[in-house]
This record gives structure tokens, C-alpha cells and sequence, in this order.
């Protein structure tokens, strides 16, 4: 898909009122993103979208700093935040309330959804909490609820 493709799907999925709002919240989440899951998961992320989304991914994992213990956590979990803290990240990256926040980062996970490998979009789903993963597509999140339960039952014989 290409970044003008994406962005425009942004737009009218979360009524954005113009190309530069739509491009404002794709940088935001994808960098609240790739904050929030682990680094290996964002360079694969990043390798499956265009050069203009896969840059706020690329420099966000290579500026987390610290220890190289801090570091290889970052490297393996992401940073530890909820619903709230991604809403409130967004919101603040694009200057606008959470709820709107929350409104374009939906839309932009189905985009998301549309223009990564099915098989990423489940190391997604597994690697957030309950809270952020209501932002995936409705369809994503009820085959995932669907294959967990198919597996605990069979997990239990």
C-alpha cells in the first residue's frame, strides 16, 4: 500500500479534515505504537509499509536508551501502558482529546490491517493488552477470541 493510499484511508475512515491531519495521526500512533511493543516487532513493522510510515517506527526503537538491561526489555516487551496512556500519547502527539485520539487510531488499525501480513497483525494482537487490542478490526479481534477459545478447549483434554 502506498503512503498516500494510507493516509487517505485515515482521512475518511476517522473524518479527518485533510491529508495533513490524517498524516499527523498515522505518525502519532504508529510512534505510540512502536513504544508500546517490543522493538523486533516494530522493525518488522516497519519493513511492510511505506519509507513515510516505517520512519516514525524505525526512530522511536533506535532512540530508546538506558541500560543495556533497560534496553533489551525495550528490545523484547515495549514500554508497560494501558488504553489511557496510548490514548493520552496520541492525543498529545496530535494536539487533539483522547476520545479523538482513540477514534484515529482505530481507523488507522484497520488501514493497518489491510496493509500488513496477516501473521504480523497477530504478533500485534498478542503482544497488547486487553485495552489497546479493542482498537483492532472487530473482525481481527473476534477471529483471535475465537481461535483462544478453540485452543483452551483442546488445551483441556
Amino acid at each position: 500500500m502506498r503512503y498516500e493510499e494510507m493516509t487517505g484511508l485515515v482521512q475518511a475512515r476517522a473524518q479527518l479534515p485533510d491529508r495533513q491531519a490524517a498524516e499527523r495521526a498515522v505518525r502519532a500512533t504508529l510512534e505510540t505504537l512502536a513504544e508500546r511493543i517490543p522493538d523486533g516487532l516494530a522493525d518488522h513493522m516497519a519493513a511492510q509499509l511505506p519509507q513515510e510510515a516505517a520512519e516514525p517506527l524505525r526512530r522511536v526503537a533506535a532512540s530508546h536508551e538506558g541500560s543495556p538491561e533497560e534496553r533489551a526489555y525495550r528490545r523484547d516487551h515495549g514500554e508497560r501502558f494501558d488504553l489511557t496512556g496510548f490514548a493520552g500519547r496520541i492525543a498529545w502527539r496530535t494536539e487533539h482529546t483522547e476520545e479523538e485520539a482513540l477514534r484515529e487510531a482505530a481507523a488507522f488499525f484497520e488501514v493497518l490491517d489491510s496493509a500488513v501480513d496477516p501473521e504480523l497483525m497477530e504478533k500485534l494482537y498478542g503482544v497488547l493488552p486487553n485495552d489497546i487490542r479493542e482498537l483492532l478490526p472487530e473482525s481481527r479481534a473476534e477471529q483471535n477470541a475465537r481461535a483462544g477459545r478453540g485452543q483452551g478447549e483442546s488445551g483441556g483434554s
